[in-house]
């Protein structure tokens, strides 16, 4: 199987971006992300999570989306998004780049047009299994399901979901992660990677490192 398809939304496994109706974006599928999406199915029956909402490649990088449950704690302590709680938020679809509060501090995130020419240079960190509370993950701030071995970052900024290139300054390593979740809030880093893109960048056993961070238009 190698074709170029277009996706339907609300299908068996309800494949979307975010609602249910047509996908506009031709994706090319091959076996291997049938098989990847496959396994992501399985982790997800195991889980208890909602659907399977969206796998597709950029690169050599398969990335699925996964809907989690209403009821599953947050990677992060948000207070509010758009005025609204968090979850409330997720569930209205208004939490791409609605302002926020955490822990009483405000935050504006860039608009899509802003993020598009988003480039810095700062330090990462990571966050992995530690962030898990409960057995089959935790919820992004964007309502997806947060599993540490995928190629995902959290930012404070950016709007949710963004793509960006990372590149380790230290070693000249570089990975495409989707951006679905809030943080770091600790002064001096300008992102968080999970540890499963840490460890392909090199750097999961310091814990940080200099990166620059650039947007990946798709």
């Amino acid at each position: 199987m190698n074709s170029k398809i277009k996706l339907t939304a609300c299908a068996s496994l309800a494949i979307s971006l975010y609602a249910c109706g047509a996908v506009s974006t031709t994706y090319h599928v091959t076996k291997s992300t049938v098989k990847a999406a496959y396994k992501t199915t399985k982790f997800v029956v195991k889980a208890g999570a909602g659907t399977l909402r969206l796998t597709y490649k950029l690169g050599k990088i398969t990335f699925h989306v996964i809907s989690a449950p209403l009821n599953w704690p947050m990677t992060t302590s948000i207070d509010s998004v758009a005025g609204l709680s968090p979850k409330e938020a997720i569930r209205q679809g208004k939490v791409k780049n609605s302002p926020y509060v955490v822990r009483g501090h405000h935050y504006r995130p860039m608009s899509v047009s802003q993020a598009s020419s988003y480039r810095e240079v700062g330090i990462a960190s990571w966050y992995g299994e530690e962030t898990r509370r409960q057995k089959g993950g935790t919820m992004t701030a964007n309502g997806e399901v947060f599993n540490p071995s995928l190629p995902t970052a959290a930012h404070k900024y950016l709007p949710l979901p963004t793509h960006v290139r990372v590149t380790n300054l230290d070693n000249g390593k570089s990975i495409i992660v989707r951006v679905n979740d809030r943080g770091p809030f600790v002064q001096g880093r300008i992102i968080d990677l999970s540890a499963g893109a840490a460890h392909q960048l090199g750097y999961l056993q310091k814990g940080t490192a200099m990166v620059r961070v650039e947007t990946v238009h798709i």
